[in-house]
């Protein structure tokens, strides 16, 4: 696979081909079908939602879009369409350098798969990237923004490399304190934090089914801890996976800022309420960061007509 140890200073890619991945979603606990097609520069990031008319069917994959932060990340377009659990294979894709995908998707969830973003690595691996002709959007961070929610804050620094950082403080003693840090390069991340799984506490399953969430979850896309006790039969992956898990998690909502960010996010007690007030501040405060000099400006999803398969995605 084509792969670059940096992304700072390189062009757009795209996926070589078409890729399919069915799975349950985590929430619904539906059977879903998703398709990641290659895409045409500076189109950036789109859902497409097949089984909705097709005018209404393009959700931009951008900060501006995020209509809800519990316990997954949702976006919706301008007539509702949504799509949920949108930071696994957003953050698989963006580690892996693709600057421009179509997700066609054929219900209102991303499959959840074993829980970590690695099966979805492990097939950008196989079939490799696509330079383009035009060069990357990257965003440098110049001054520090920061968010806080009571004890729990999280803030962008500028960094010469795309640092991620976080802290956890849970209650439960297994989990406890971690932490974990990785500058996110292709190698290092499908390594390091594609295979870390999400996690839930037994004690809470019955609550958040009957608040109708996690009906598709199982032993088998998600470690289930009970007391000091993990109860999937083949234990952790790493000793830190809670900590690597919601580090993908943070990447994965840092890829709707629609551009690579150079800089370095540090998170304390992270969740994705924190990472999209963090994205919405450092838009808010344009002193704080700038394009580099040879961006092409603003994506053209917000500029997308009626989507169909054929056109992929066209442009006015």
């Amino acid at each position: 696979m084509e792969t670059d140890n940096s992304m700072i200073e390189t062009t757009q890619k795209t996926l070589s081909k078409a890729v399919t991945f069915i799975g349950i979603g985590l929430h619904t606990g539906k059977r879903v079908s998703m398709t990641i097609l290659p895409a045409k520069e500076n189109i950036g990031i789109n859902f497409v939602r097949k089984d909705v008319e097709p005018k209404c069917s393009v959700i931009p994959a951008h900060w501006d879009h995020v209509v809800s932060t519990h316990l997954s990340t949702t976006l919706a377009n301008s007539d509702g369409v949504s799509v949920s659990t949108v930071e696994h294979v957003l953050a698989a894709l963006r580690a892996n350098g693709v600057d421009n995908a179509i997700i066609e998707i054929g219900g209102p969830e991303v499959p959840i798969m074993d829980g970590s973003c690695m099966p979805f690595v492990s097939v950008f691996e196989a079939v490799g990237l696509t330079t383009q002709a035009t060069p990357r959007k990257l965003i440098y961070v110049k001054k520090p923004v920061k968010v806080r929610l009571a004890d729990r804050f999280a803030m962008l620094m500028p960094s010469e490399t795309a640092r991620v950082s976080v802290r956890i403080d849970f209650k439960n003693k297994l989990v406890g304190f971690q932490t974990f840090s990785v500058d996110i390069e292709p190698e290092k991340f499908n390594q390091e934090i594609a295979p870390a799984r999400t996690f839930a506490f037994s004690e809470q399953l019955d609550q958040l089914r009957e608040d109708g969430l996690i009906r598709g979850g199982s032993l088998r896309n998600a470690i289930v801890v009970k007391g000091e006790q993990v109860l999937n039969h083949d234990g952790l992956r790493f000793e830190e996976e809670f900590a690597r898990h919601k580090l993908l998690d943070c990447y994965g909502d840092l890829a709707l800022a629609d551009a690579f960010i150079v800089g370095h996010l540090y998170a304390f007690k992270p969740g994705h309420d924190l990472n999209v007030m963090l994205l919405r501040k450092l838009f808010a405060c344009p002193q704080s960061w700038e394009y580099n000099e040879n961006h092409i400006g603003p994506r053209q999803e917000h500029r997308l007509k009626p989507y169909t398969s054929d056109s992929r995605i066209r442009e006015e």
